[in-house]
């Protein structure tokens, strides 16, 4: 394979990576009371002495009572969490690659396995988690306001800790998306609406925030997601011309970087095209993407929660796509999940030395 492509320097703003490969945010689990521990760091500075160009953290939740349903993902606020990213991010430094936190909502859920639950009732834009479903309360605007707050503090907190950018959690049916979808937002306030862009008012209110607290030069970026967990066929935006309308107010908001998570890479997002998620909000807003789905390995990421296992598989198709310049950055989950060494074996041809993925690296921080 001829991987120049994904071997060239990036900038934009505060962000100067070596190369085009992001570690995917993965939600790992390891942090007791949302505390990330030395294991953690380790974790991160394995991939980055790796050769990893931007690493994107495990979602870390904001500020609010009810914002994650498990006591053992991190926080990112408390002197004691941030202690602990602290040392997250300087030994990425040390091994010298680039990091942003995911800073995430998770929204209405459902309860944890353990039967764990948080101080208070979760909470959405119309308290549900999927259509149909409430299992939590209707935000107040109150909740909102504080909820924007807290967001903008934990950009404050990743810059002053020392982080190269930041993501917001913006897909796969949490806070956000909660308020981007028709069928979690059935709102008839200024936070609602019959089309995506009016419900995308939140993300643009969060995003204004955040940029207000990290300055003009902070790279922001925004994952965002057609599928929902609920949902695989679902689409957001059922046209290029919804993605312009959906993204573009985000653009002028402060987003920089949009991180277009869909199944697999390579499938189509429109009839007519064979551009893919990351492609057409790269065509349509003119910002940077990013694009991830099933990168380097034959199965989907979903199905490896199921137990199924992957293989090694082909780059040749996304470097095809990226040669084109459908998209800027390319997101890797669960190759570097189970092996902190494959962007070091891509870069050196080391194909054969390639591992596949199992569903044991889900439940351990696999560190050789």
């Amino acid at each position: 394979m001829k991987t120049d492509s994904l071997f060239r320097p990036f900038s934009l703003k505060s962000l100067h990576l070596k190369n085009r490969v992001v570690m995917a945010p993965m939600t790992r689990s390891f942090s007791p009371n949302g505390v990330p521990t030395s294991d953690v760091a380790k974790y991160y500075q394995k991939r980055a002495e790796g050769e990893v160009g931007l690493i994107l953290s495990e979602g870390t939740v904001i500020e609010r009572q009810s914002s994650s349903n498990d006591p053992n993902i991190p926080h990112f606020y408390g002197e004691a969490a941030l202690s602990g990213w602290k040392n997250v991010i300087d030994g990425v430094h040390e091994a010298g690659a680039k990091m942003a936190p995911q800073i995430w909502h998770m929204g209405v859920m459902d309860p944890h396995p353990s039967g764990w639950l948080p101080s208070a009732p979760f909470e959405g834009p119309s308290g549900m988690g999927r259509p149909g479903f409430v299992n939590g309360v209707t935000m107040t605007e109150a909740d909102i306001a504080d909820t924007i707050s807290a967001f903008g503090r934990a950009a404050a907190d990743a810059k002053r800790l020392g982080f190269d950018s930041i993501e917001l959690h913006g897909a796969h049916g949490y806070l956000i998306d909660q308020f981007f979808w028709e069928e979690t937002n059935k709102r008839s306030d200024i936070w609602g609406g019959q089309t995506l862009a009016e419900r995308s008012r939140f993300a643009v209110e969060v995003t204004k925030e955040v940029r207000r607290q990290v300055g003009d030069d902070f790279a922001l970026i925004l994952r965002i997601s057609q599928f929902k967990p609920s949902v695989y066929t679902n689409k957001l935006a059922k046209s290029p011309q919804e993605i312009e309308a959906w993204l573009n107010p985000l653009a002028e908001a402060g987003i920089d970087i949009f991180h277009c998570s869909q199944r697999r890479f390579w499938e189509p997002e429109f009839e007519g095209s064979d551009l893919n998620f990351a492609g057409w909000v790269k065509k349509v807003t003119g910002s940077a993407t990013i694009t991830v789905g099933s990168v380097g390995l034959t199965g989907e990421f979903l199905a490896a929660f199921a137990g199924e296992s992957s293989q090694p598989s082909s780059l040749d198709e996304l470097l095809r796509r990226m040669d084109r310049g459908d998209f800027d950055l390319v997101a890797v989950g669960r190759p570097l999940l189970s092996d902190p060494e494959w962007v070091r074996k891509i870069h050196g041809q080391r194909t054969d030395e390639l591992k596949g993925f199992t569903k044991e690296a889900l439940t351990e921080l696999v560190m050789e």
